[in-house]
């Protein structure tokens, strides 16, 4: 996937962490990627909560404000009192923030959709008149233009952060699951003794297709972790620009206590890339929910399977067929997916729907996302970011906000962790009661056949 990438310098981001509060920055906009419009900077800026925007000239200067109340088109001037412009001048050999605290709260933004970002009365205004700023000192915000942006007014790029840490949890968990070591237990038991709903088939097969570097291999690791009672890897798990799967890989989860496998196989794909002739190929996926595709297929990103390519399944069975598919998104990215990655999940989206195959999201990395989530798992459910990117998710697959699971994966841990456990078995639940879905039809379908040829009869 190509990723949209922050253009600040570590010691600047540390600069205006420091400002913040040690906040998390997370980039949500970027108008070099995205669009030098209100349109673009809303639709990936809105509803984002606390809002950190970033403008860059050709002067050396960066500078912007904050608003603790964000952007969401709410055509009015917005109460903020925790709201401030800065500017900084990378050109000084020790850059110094200069931070303008606001002075009329009642008009610390300007939340219209027919403008950019816009702090006070024009004060600092971006994307209204394209590259260039309007801002000039007003009543809401008192300072000197040349110690904010020298006087240069003439964009280079923009950028706008989602701003983690501060009022980051809420008080009461948007979704509810217990942290009970006998919970774990019991969702252990639950994976242990699953057997798919329709007698003939013995295990339910789970496709995972993801974006390169979402964590698919590191999901089918963790879960294999959980069975083994040690961290474990198997599939070939790590980050790079590139796909690390090349493969398609089936794989059965082993547990170590009762010497069999769960009735779960999790088939790992090629990483989804932007670019055409790159990463898994749209029209392999159809072919491997038909089941033609063997394990240990070398995939070709240039050219699909065929019936002609050795080991092709020509007549494939039910129990060949992937039965759920899981889509794995890192959560760090989810809110700046390219135009392209996005339209490629949405052709996804639509074959699968073609095939029935019922679907779900996971959302990985989530410790990444959030600061609370990194000190506790257990804010997972509690932390404004994940819930944010959650819905985020579901609005971008077309998938309800019910069918989208926060995961951390295991990946530099020696040892396994309860709660991640717990987290991880949830997911899994979830994926094979959405397995299951996949029989009850073809039960009551074949039921509704059978009832024709009875009437006919």
């Amino acid at each position: 996937m190509s990723e949209v990438r922050s253009r600040l310098r570590k010691d600047i981001e540390k600069q205006l962490c420091q400002l913040l509060g040690n906040a998390r920055l997370c980039l949500v906009y970027k108008g070099s990627d995205h669009g030098f419009t209100p349109q673009a900077f809303h639709s990936k800026c809105d509803a984002q909560g606390s809002t950190l925007v970033v403008g860059y000239n050709n002067s050396g200067y960066i500078f912007g404000g904050f608003s603790s109340e964000g952007f969401r088109s709410r055509q009015v001037f917005v109460k903020d009192d925790e709201a401030f412009i800065f500017g900084i001048n990378t050109e000084e050999t020790i850059p110094i923030t200069i931070k303008i605290p606001v002075k009329n709260s009642n008009a610390a933004i300007y939340d219209v959709s027919q403008h950019g970002p816009t702090f006070g009365n024009i004060a600092l205004q971006f994307l209204s008149t394209g590259m260039q700023v309007r801002s000039d000192a007003t009543n809401d915000y008192e300072f000197k233009s040349k110690d904010i942006h020298g006087d240069d007014k003439t964009l280079v790029d923009i950028e706008v952060y989602r701003v983690e840490g501060v009022g980051d949890n809420m008080d009461f968990p948007w979704r509810k699951i217990s942290w009970r070591v006998e919970d774990k237990r019991r969702l252990i038991e639950v994976v242990r003794n699953y057997k798919p709903s329709m007698n003939k088939i013995s295990h339910s097969r789970v496709l995972m297709i993801g974006p390169v570097g979402a964590g698919k291999s590191s999901f089918f690791n963790s879960v294999n972790s959980i069975f083994q009672g040690h961290v474990a890897t198997q599939a070939v798990a790590g980050s790079d620009a590139t796909s690390v799967t090349t493969r398609y890989r089936t794989y059965t989860v082993k547990d170590e206590k009762c010497g069999k496998s769960p009735s779960l196989i999790l088939c790992d794909s090629m990483g989804l890339e932007e670019k055409a002739g790159t990463g898994l190929d749209v029209e392999d996926v159809p072919k491997i929910l038909d089941g033609h595709v063997p394990d240990r297929y070398q995939f070709n990103p240039t050219a699909s399977i065929q019936p002609s390519t050795s080991r092709y399944l020509s007549s494939p069975s039910l129990k060949d067929k992937i039965h759920c598919v899981v889509f794995v998104l890192d959560a760090c990215k989810v809110s700046i997916l390219s135009d392209k990655m996005e339209e490629k999940l949405r052709q996804l989206r639509l074959k699968i729907r073609q095939h029935d195959v019922p679907q779900l999201v996971l959302i990985t990395k989530v410790d990444e996302l959030c600061r609370t989530v990194a000190e506790d798992i257990k804010n997972v459910y509690t932390s404004r970011a994940v819930e944010k990117q959650i819905h985020t998710a579901a609005a971008r697959l077309g998938i309800p906000v019910s069918c989208v699971l926060p995961v951390k994966n295991y990946s530099f841990e020696l040892e396994l962790d309860d709660e991640t456990d717990i987290l991880i078995l949830h997911a899994v639940q979830q994926i094979l009661r959405m397995a299951d879905l996949y029989f009850d039809d073809i039960l009551v379908e074949n039921e509704e056949n059978t009832n024709k040829d009875v009437q006919l009869l």
